[in-house]
């Protein structure tokens, strides 16, 4: 198993920052040839900058997905959260504790963005799905 995040300077322009994300995106989906990414809806807290470029980059890793002809599905952060620690407020270092039990992880994800991402794959592992809808 293996897990990272794309990282991009603030000092590069807002193209070059998402087209680095899309071509990762498009690269990982041709090396482990996914049935789906899942994603965490948009959070839009107190900086709406921060949702702003949230929405961007979610737009990257969507728009790959869909060149690639892969499955995309949404969960709400409340719906990943009650997936993983059965309480949908649960705190970050929760979500983290619980994403390292259930995977059986000899070391907990290095950063909360990374155990976030594990917990919307479990969430979307264990949604149900349409009848004839593969997994």
């Amino acid at each position: 198993m293996r897990s990272g995040c794309f990282r991009t300077s603030a000092r590069e322009p807002l193209d070059v920052r998402l087209r680095t994300i899309f071509d990762g995106v498009q690269e990982l989906i041709a090396e482990h040839a996914p049935d789906a990414v899942a994603l965490e809806e948009s959070y839009v807290g107190a900086d709406a900058r921060i949702a702003l470029s949230v929405g961007q980059a979610r737009g990257a890793v969507l728009v790959a997905a869909a060149s690639a002809g892969v499955e995309c599905a949404e969960y709400a952060p409340a719906r990943v959260k009650q997936s993983v620690c059965g309480y949908g407020r649960a705190e970050k270092a929760q979500v983290q504790r619980m994403v390292t039990i259930i995977l059986g992880l000899a070391d907990a994800p290095a950063s909360s963005h990374e155990a976030d991402a594990y917990a919307v794959a479990i969430c979307h592992a264990l949604s149900p799905r349409p009848v004839g809808v593969a997994r």
